[in-house]
Formats: structure tokens, C-alpha cells, sequence
């Protein structure tokens, strides 16, 4: 079993900073990838952005030079710093992992959070 929970969501002006984490447990034996999505009213769920277990990256276009995804992989934990905050970033952003058990380290499988509403105001 694994849980997957994310944190740091809320509300700020356009223009403003949030910091959400991302923190995984169980019985986990790897985590290969791990990545913000967000969906917002009436869209469909976007990646936001990714990052594999050698730390490369890859970033939405609406969130390149805005938003920075890393990871602590001793913690199992992921972080989205999220900067120049638009309305347009209002959302619940969730995420998600790709992860192999100790039961059976051959096999990924993925995870999802519950999200965290992100909400910027004009």
C-alpha cells in the first residue's frame, strides 16, 4: 500500500508564491517518476510537471520560468515551487508517482493524492 499527500495549497494575490509538497509512503522499494498535474473547473487533468529519479525535468509551457519541481528522494517527497502566480494557475493540483513495491520491486504502478486547491486572486 501506498499513500500519497499533498500539502501547501492556498490561497494568494497574482503576482504571489506558493510552495506545495508532495510526500509519499509505504511500502515503497523505488519511486521512478513523480509529477504535478492540475485541473481546473471544466478542463481536463494537465501535467504541470515531472521530474525522473535522476533529476531531469520537464515543464508545461504555461509553467516554464515560473514554477520549479524537485525532489528529496531520501524522504520520498516532492515539491513544486510555484512563483509570478497567474488567476490562470487556479486550480487543484495533484500528484502523482510512479513507484515499484518491496513486495515486487519488478513492477511499477501509479498513484495518485487527494490534490490541493491552489487558488490566485486578482
Amino acid at each position: 500500500q501506498v499513500q500519497v499527500v499533498e500539502s501547501g495549497g492556498g490561497l494568494v494575490q497574482a503576482g504571489g508564491s506558493l510552495r506545495l509538497s508532495c510526500a509519499a509512503s509505504g511500502s515503497i522499494f523505488s519511486i521512478n517518476t513523480m509529477g504535478w498535474y492540475r485541473q481546473a473547473p471544466g478542463a481536463q487533468r494537465d501535467l504541470v510537471a515531472r521530474i525522473d529519479i535522476s533529476g531531469n525535468t520537464k515543464y508545461a509551457d504555461s509553467a516554464k520560468g515560473r514554477f520549479t519541481i524537485s525532489r528529496d528522494n531520501a524522504r520520498n517527497t516532492m515539491y513544486l515551487q510555484m512563483n509570478s502566480l497567474k488567476v490562470e494557475d487556479t486550480a487543484v493540483y495533484y500528484c502523482k508517482i510512479e513507484a515499484s513495491l518491496v513486495q515486487d520491486p519488478r513492477f511499477q504502478y501509479q498513484y495518485w493524492g487527494q490534490g490541493t486547491q491552489v487558488t490566485v486572486s486578482a
